[in-house]
């Protein structure tokens, strides 16, 4: 199938893809954060900048999209029928650095969690207390809440998540533009 989307238009869809602040990640820091949990964002010093870092359960947890890190099974890991080559090898790519810096970050002593973004929107309260509890415990073991963890409301976390995404990709847009109007005042004094 032929894209229907010109080169421009292609190009701006995808500059608007994040690999961060996405609203799967939202939602699980903002379930996270009400039951209690404080965690550190992309520290730059560990391998692969993990989304969520825990220093005091010394463990990190990556929130991955389907489609780009090939979650196994999902149908939201298709792959595109055009420039089949280039897609093979680019996703290839990403799974093999996933795995490069699981290891290193295992070698450095951290526990390691990958949440995929499907099973987060679908089970978006199950998710977060399996997370909670992975954090817990040493064995990584993922059990229920017990009875005096906090609640999360799935239909809250999600109405926030959309809310912080919205308002990211917002100024975002303003700050290119501001970038842009700022080009076009130099160039014409």
């Amino acid at each position: 199938m032929t894209d229907t989307l010109s080169k421009n238009q292609r190009s701006s869809a995808m500059s608007k893809v994040r690999s961060a602040d996405t609203k799967p990640e939202w939602i699980l820091r903002c379930g996270l954060h009400r039951l209690g949990y404080r965690y550190r964002l992309r520290n730059k010093d560990l391998p692969g900048r993990p989304d969520l870092v825990f220093p005091k359960y010394r463990a990190v947890v990556f929130v991955h999209g389907c489609y780009w890190h090939r979650h196994p099974g999902c149908k939201d890991a298709s792959t595109p029928k055009s420039n089949l080559a280039f897609w093979t090898k680019k996703f290839s790519e990403n799974v093999e650095r996933d795995q490069r810096t699981e290891q290193a970050l295992t070698v450095l002593g951290w526990r390691v969690l990958v949440v995929w973004e499907c099973e987060l929107i679908r089970n978006t309260i199950e998710i977060i207390g399996n997370v909670a509890s992975w954090l817990r415990q040493e064995d990584s073991a993922a059990d229920v809440l017990p009875d005096n963890t906090p609640t999360v409301e799935r239909d809250k976390l999600l109405a926030i998540a959309e809310e912080k995404v919205r308002y990211r990709i917002d100024s975002y847009d303003n700050h290119q533009e501001t970038n842009n109007s700022d080009t076009v005042e130099v160039q014409q004094s």
